[in-house]
This record gives structure tokens, C-alpha cells and sequence, in this order.
């Protein structure tokens, strides 16, 4: 099979060049080396050919015999395009990629025009945009998770105090227990797409076991236990809660 080299031009070997050839009739009558759909570039004379794309140009020599789609392939380096997301135009016009050059009246350094496919290139933005939003959100996600642990760091010292005989008041806990609804409802208020949801739903269901801790320490408050219960632990809750 032939091979671009790094300047773009193509090779084959004497072992290709043994094998038998086989033909096909093109459309108007003309009979010509039938194309291998594997292989990147027919072989034969070599013509330089300029391409411009955008404020770039990019030489590339290949075999007058050689299709559109083989300029494609070897601009796929220079362009970081896939052949699917160009476009070939020559004297205005758009070509096939199965079309030969010099059946389009392509010689030596003749100019091409590639641009990038308009609907491949809407695509990438919107893929982009979809990226974004998911980094955006694991930020905040990421902030509300800072304020969720400074806040559990309070229930465990709440917890130690209560081992050691000095109840927090009541009051001071259903403060944490506040805070924490609140990093709730703004969690509640964020679209996560993407491994974004996974890690919303992660802290959705972190949130209220804290809170249960809380409201571990306010049993001998029924009303108040039964408060903190029901604010973080609605009717249509999913999350895993072990009391």
C-alpha cells in the first residue's frame, strides 16, 4: 500500500508495483486501473498542489491521478480534521471525494480551497458548549461540597460534645441543620449533565445523612427531631439512609 513520507508526497513498493492491475469502466466510456478503496493515494506522476485553509496554506504533492479524497487524508495532520469534517473547493466548486484531480482539470500547483464542514464544525461547538457546562457545574458542585464538610466538621464537634457531657443548645444545632438545607435547595437548583449528575446525586444523598446526625442529637426534642427529619428527608427521597 502506498504511503504519504513526511512531506506529504506518496510511496509505493516494488511489490505493489508487481501485482497484477485490474479495471473498471468509468462513466462516459473511459477505462481506467481500478482504485484500491484502502489504499490512501493512487500512484503515479507527482503534482504540488496548494491549499489554502483560512489564514493557513499547506503544499502537498500527490499523483495527478490521485481523487479529492486523497488531499484530504494527507491534510488530516496539518488540520487535526477528520476527512468527513472537509471540504474540497476548486474553482469555486465542491468536489467528491472519489473524483480524480486531473479529471477535474487539477494540475501542478494548482490552488484548492479546503473548509471545514459547517455542520461537523456546529457540532464540535455545541460538544464544547456540553464540556463546559459539565466543568462549570462540577465547580459549584465542588464549592457546595467545601460548605457541606466545614459544616459536618461542626455535627462531629457537636458529637463530641455530647459524649463528654456539654449538649450543644438545641438551637445551635438546628442553625448546622439550616445551613444544610441550604447547600440542599442549591443543589436542587443546579441541571447536571454528565458525569455532573452523578456527582450531584453523590452529594444530594451526603447532605441528609449529615443532617440525621443532627437530628440524633435533638431526640429529647420529639417536635424538633421529627422537623429535621421531614425537611431532609421528603416523602419522594431515593437516597439510602441507614438511622
Amino acid at each position: 500500500m502506498s504511503r504519504p513520507n513526511s512531506k506529504g508526497v506518496m510511496t509505493g513498493s516494488a511489490e505493489e508495483a508487481a501485482e497484477p492491475i485490474e479495471w473498471e469502466m468509468r462513466p462516459g466510456g473511459m477505462l481506467v486501473q481500478k482504485r484500491d478503496p484502502d489504499a490512501a493515494v493512487a500512484t503515479g506522476p507527482l503534482i504540488k498542489i496548494k491549499v489554502s485553509h483560512g489564514l493557513f496554506g499547506h503544499d502537498v504533492s500527490v499523483p495527478a491521478h490521485a481523487t479529492f479524497g486523497d488531499v484530504k487524508r494527507l491534510l488530516i495532520g496539518d488540520t487535526g480534521l477528520q476527512p468527513s469534517e472537509m471540504r474540497l473547493l476548486f474553482r469555486g466548486k465542491e468536489k467528491e471525494d472519489g473524483e480524480p484531480l486531473h479529471v477535474a482539470g487539477v494540475k501542478d500547483k494548482a490552488k484548492l480551497i479546503l473548509v471545514e464542514d459547517p455542520a461537523a464544525r456546529e457540532k464540535k461547538i455545541q460538544e464544547q458548549r456540553k464540556l463546559d457546562r459539565i466543568a462549570q457545574t462540577c465547580q459549584a458542585i465542588g464549592i457546595i461540597r467545601g460548605e457541606v464538610d466545614k459544616w459536618a466538621t461542626q455535627v462531629t464537634n457537636f458529637q463530641a460534645a455530647t459524649k463528654s457531657g456539654n449538649k450543644p443548645a438545641d438551637q445551635e444545632m438546628l442553625g448546622v441543620s439550616e445551613m444544610l438545607m441550604r447547600q440542599l435547595l442549591k443543589l436542587d437548583g443546579i441541571e447536571a449533565d454528565g458525569d455532573a449528575k452523578a456527582l450531584r446525586r453523590t452529594e444530594v444523598c451526603h447532605i441528609p445523612i449529615i443532617g440525621l446526625q443532627v437530628s440524633k442529637q435533638l431526640k429529647l426534642r420529639a417536635f424538633t427531631y421529627s422537623f429535621v427529619v421531614q425537611r431532609f428527608f421528603p416523602p419522594n427521597y431515593h437516597c439510602h439512609v441507614s438511622s
